[in-house]
């Protein structure tokens, strides 16, 4: 296993959830420029929290494998688990999602979704890194191939069509 191997969420989606942000904020700034009514604007302001809020922590979370263990990075917190302390590696998938269980005793845990760049690698590493007998055999066969989600890359561009649209459509009233 490489030294310190650090993955991301997949820049395919914080790129259009970035633009959808900065879009958003436009459409809010030209609504209150053109006197659109306060129910509209509080409603945008309203959507323009959690878009940040899930902007922000996309973009700011990363996973870092070193050879004694994993470390999460998300905005305000991280968390650690050593390979040693590992009891239990599993997988649930629910259709092309997938949402790893990475279990050091009862109550420290780390779940880790197909939402992560070169999710394949991820899964290699994990499984190699942990102990013996704790890789569930669904955890196994996912390392053979693990499925890559691409619906919420989608969902982020088509919500960047939807408020462009809005957006010209706001200059044409």
């Amino acid at each position: 296993m490489k030294q310190g191997q650090t993955f991301v969420i997949r820049r395919a989606f914080v790129a259009p959830l970035g633009l959808l942000n900065c879009l958003t904020v436009a459409l809010l700034v030209v609504c209150i420029s053109q006197g659109q009514p306060i129910a509209k604007i509080i409603i945008l302001a309203g959507m323009i929290v959690p878009i940040v809020v899930l902007f922000v922590e996309a973009a700011f979370r990363r996973l870092v494998i070193d050879q004694e263990g994993i470390t999460a990075y998300r905005p305000f917190r991280q968390r650690r688990i050593n390979f040693a302390d590992v009891t239990s590696l599993e997988t649930v998938r629910v259709r092309s999602r997938v949402f790893m269980t990475l279990a050091a005793g009862e109550d420290d845990f780390l779940i880790i979704s197909n939402s992560y760049g070169a999710f394949p690698a991820l899964v290699k590493s994990l499984v190699a890194a942990v102990p013996e007998g704790t890789v569930t055999e669904e955890t196994a066969q996912l390392t053979k191939q693990p499925p890559l989600r691409h619906a919420d890359i989608v969902t982020a561009w088509f919500a960047v069509i939807v408020v462009v649209y809005v957006l010209i459509a706001q200059f044409s009233l």
